[in-house]
């Protein structure tokens, strides 16, 4: 199942969405949250990981996380 990683700044809505594609998708997004999660400095930096079948399903899902800017990739 394809997997998502978001680091969501909650005071301004900014955000980075990672996509995971294929069938270790989940797997491959949860390893890459816990190396963020390890390397996090700023606690207003939120880093979920999701899985689910599209990016359409989680902006539906999971709306919160769209509410402000897409920033590049650091």
């Amino acid at each position: 199942m394809p997997g998502f990683v978001i680091e969501y700044h909650r005071p301004s809505g900014d955000r980075r969405v990672y996509q995971f594609p294929g069938e270790t998708g989940h797997q491959d997004a949860l390893a890459f949250r816990l190396e963020l999660e390890g390397q996090r400095s700023d606690p207003d930096w939120e880093i979920a990981s999701l899985n689910t079948d599209s990016l359409a399903t989680l902006q539906k899902t999971h709306a919160r996380y769209f509410t402000g800017r897409e920033l590049q990739h650091a």
